[in-house]
């Protein structure tokens, strides 16, 4: 069974989180939300509350995963970005070939730790200005470049999560997955 971990941080936009929490799991995928602060608990940038599976501690749990999400939302995206364990993590999963996956302002922790520049990324408006000096930006709601998958904002949670899981599962669990959702 694959396993993915999503790193919540205080701030995380809701859908962006959740989605992929929810299209994997439909997948048969092992997901574990993970706290990246010193609470189970985890506040959105809406207000919802998540307990999430475990804490981050050092970061050592976390490195078995075939998957890493990065969910984006203010100041989620900032409070991932300002871990060095997170900034660990994210270098480990890219350079070793493991699916890395970021929405929103999720990418800025890639360019926060020098991961993947010059790759093909798309991000939100917000902080599109600071990312294509080191990443080539585009306008696609969802761009894959190798083992990096990025996602430009909450409207594309859907599809982001979806490309995720097409890297992890068989044709034949996504084509049940976007019957049984209408899709």
């Amino acid at each position: 069974m694959k396993k993915v971990y999503v790193l919540l941080a205080d701030g995380f936009e809701t859908v962006e989180a959740l989605t992929p929490v929810d299209i994997l799991h439909r997948c048969g995928v092992d997901v574990v939300m993970v706290s990246v602060g010193d609470d189970i608990v985890v506040k959105s940038s809406h207000r919802v509350t998540v307990k999430a599976d475990m804490l981050l501690g050092n970061g050592d749990a976390v490195k078995d995963g075939d998957a890493l999400i990065l969910p984006g939302g203010y100041p989620g995206y900032v409070n991932l970005a300002n871990s060095a364990i997170v900034g660990e993590l994210v270098k480990y999963y890219y350079t070793s070939g493991r699916l890395l996956a970021a929405i929103c302002g999720g990418p800025t922790v890639l360019k926060r730790y020098g991961v993947a520049t010059g790759k093909n990324i798309t991000c939100h408006s917000s902080v599109k200005a600071e990312m294509v000096e080191d990443y080539n930006v585009g306008e696609a709601g969802v761009c894959q470049d190798g083992n990096l998958i990025t996602g430009k904002g909450a409207g594309y949670s859907l599809e982001f999560a979806i490309a995720i899981a097409r890297q992890l599962v068989d044709k034949d669990v996504i084509d049940k997955l976007r019957n049984g959702l209408q899709i």
